[in-house]
C-alpha cells in the first residue's frame, strides 16, 4: 500500500526569506525601511540563493535627529549618504520588491517586524499579496531554549546571531562570527537555519 501524503507534508518549491534594515523599532509611518534583502530558498534541495538587494533612497534633508542618529548607521556599515545618494528611490524598491513577491511564499526571522510593521503598512501595502510561512525566529525559539531574562516560563525569541550559531553546522552563510545588520546578509543567515531546522524536522512552512 503506497503511503498517503498531504500537502502539508510536501514543503513548497521555493521560500523568500526576506529581512528589512529599519531607522527603528515603532514601524510604519513613524519609521522607514532603508535596505532591504531577500533570499530564494529550496528548503528540498537545501539551497539559497541572492535574490534581490537594495538600499532605499529618501531625501534626507527634511529628517529629524532620531533618523539621522537611527540605531543601524551606528551598528553597520550602512550610512546616511547610502541613503541620500541610493541608486533607486525609495518608491522604486517597494514597486520593484511589490512584482517580486507576488504569489510568492515569504517568510522573514521575525514577521511581526517585517511584515507586520512595514510591508503590511503603507507604503508598501502588502497584506494578502504573497503567502506568509511560518515565523524562522518563533520556530527557532524552542529549538535554541534562550532563558527567559523576564522571569516567563516559557523561552525568549532568540536574537538571529544567537539561532544562526546554535542551528547551522559550519558557516553556511559566511558570517565569519559576527553579524553585520545588512538585510541581504542576514536574510542568508535566516535562510540557512530555516534549511537547517527543515532538515531536523523543527520547522515547517
Amino acid at each position: 500500500m503506497s503511503p498517503t501524503f498531504t500537502l502539508d507534508d510536501i514543503p513548497p518549491d521555493e521560500i523568500y526569506v526576506l529581512d528589512t534594515e529599519t531607522t527603528g523599532l515603532d514601524g510604519a509611518p513613524m519609521d522607514l525601511v532603508l535596505d532591504i534583502g531577500i533570499c530564494k530558498v529550496s528548503l528540498r534541495e537545501g539551497t539559497v540563493e541572492d535574490w534581490y538587494s537594495s538600499v532605499l533612497g529618501y531625501d534626507v534633508e527634511w529628517w529629524d535627529d532620531r533618523l539621522l542618529n537611527s540605531w543601524i548607521f551606528q551598528n553597520s556599515d550602512l550610512t546616511v549618504d547610502d541613503i541620500a545618494f541610493a541608486r533607486k528611490s525609495a518608491m522604486q524598491v517597494i514597486d520593484e520588491v511589490r512584482r517580486l513577491l507576488k504569489g510568492k511564499n515569504v517568510t522573514t526571522y521575525n514577521t511581526v517586524y517585517d511584515l507586520g510593521k512595514f510591508l503590511y503598512q503603507e507604503p508598501w501595502s502588502m497584506r494578502g499579496w504573497f503567502n506568509e510561512c511560518t515565523d524562522i525566529m518563533k520556530a527557532a525559539t524552542p529549538v535554541c531554549k534562550v532563558p527567559s531574562t523576564r522571569g516567563y516560563s516559557d523561552y525568549q525569541y532568540p536574537r538571529l546571531e544567537v539561532a544562526y550559531e546554535k542551528i547551522t553546522e559550519g558557516d553556511p552563510a559566511g558570517l565569519h562570527g559576527k553579524q553585520d545588520h545588512r538585510a541581504l546578509s542576514d536574510a542568508r543567515a535566516a535562510s540557512w537555519v530555516m534549511i537547517q531546522m527543515f532538515k531536523d524536522g523543527t520547522y515547517r512552512p
